[in-house]
């Protein structure tokens, strides 16, 4: 069976080398350009591309997925079956190509979560189970039926970076089970809407900056899963107004959340600018443990504290 893979982030890895080291054909592996990143604006290749030529496969990096030379290159390498995990969308002259069909790993548990941003939603809207799925692709993203799933419990102090580790390694083993099942003919696939029982379809949309913008006026476990959905990135965020007019940007990357009776504003700051830095919230406080000034390094609070004093009629706004 000769397999063309399409990926293009460290996510998608995992599903790349257990196929690999299973001893499956891969004919060639599609992934983006190379790109400047990084304050040095270094060209950099994707995880993929890097993987790749560490096992001497073949390479493609369209920058137009519809391009005559690439459909004619990927034609070329007369696959029997795509795999695509974490690349972009594709025409449909790309994923109706091979005679086996094109088959996409998503990390979310489909019909619920469609969309760019899986990870960060689940933990966002303190959902308890996640998991990932492999479909068939169809025209509608994030729509076509389903081949496979597996689910992961989501713990209460577990952050999107940690989920998305466990995802990835999960990922590559369905991903396997899934090749297997396509090898052995041994498919059953189930219609999204089967499994939505009347349930609205939740989604995961792309997160943008004002997504991430902490409203202290929200409850305090909504706050709490805001924090931990966005961490370690893109980060929830939060202007500091000090008591001498000036504004400071902070990225929270970790907090506890402490319920506790109080009589003070929300955003308003307590803190001894030893140990501890909490924000008010309408039940209690968020604890924040690690954080990040504009202009400055991320540190745990206690190294932040060493060189920063709060004024504890500050507001985070």
């Amino acid at each position: 069976m000769r397999i063309v893979f399409m990926g293009t982030p460290q996510f998608a890895v995992a599903s790349l080398k257990i196929l690999v080291e299973n001893n499956y054909n891969i004919v060639g592996v599609i992934t983006s350009p190379d790109k400047p990143a990084g304050r040095g604006q270094q060209v950099q290749q994707s995880a993929i591309k890097e993987f790749a030529l560490q096992h001497n496969l073949k390479v493609l990096q369209p920058t137009n997925l519809k391009d005559e030379s690439f459909i004619q290159e990927l034609k070329s390498l007369q696959a029997d079956l795509q795999i695509v995990v974490a690349f972009r969308m594709l025409p449909e002259s790309v994923w109706n190509m091979p005679p086996l069909g094109t088959y996409n790993l998503h990390a979310s548990l489909l019909p619920h979560y469609r969309g760019a941003a899986p990870i960060n939603w689940a933990i966002i809207n303190g959902e308890k189970e996640t998991g990932i799925t492999t479909f068939k692709l169809q025209h509608e993203i994030d729509t076509g039926n389903i081949l496979m799933q597996q689910k992961v419990t989501i713990t209460n102090d577990m952050n999107a970076g940690q989920l998305h580790d466990i995802l990835m390694i999960e990922g590559g083993d369905l991903i396997l089970q899934t090749v297997k099942k396509i090898e052995q003919e041994d498919i059953v696939l189930t219609e999204q809407n089967k499994l939505l029982a009347n349930q609205e379809v939740k989604h995961a949309p792309k997160i943008f900056k004002d997504t991430c913008k902490i409203n202290w006026d929200d409850t305090l476990e909504n706050i709490y899963n805001l924090i931990r959905g966005l961490s370690p990135y893109p980060c929830a965020w939060s202007e500091l107004h000090t008591t001498n007019g000036k504004q400071i940007v902070f990225k929270i990357y970790q907090a506890k959340q402490e319920e506790a009776q109080h009589g003070l504003p929300f955003g308003q700051i307590k803190t001894d600018n030893k140990r501890f830095l909490k924000i008010a919230t309408k039940v209690g406080f968020i604890n924040i443990t690690e954080l990040q000034m504009a202009g400055k390094k991320k540190l745990f609070i206690v190294e932040f504290l060493k060189g920063f004093s709060f004024d504890n009629n500050s507001v985070f706004k």
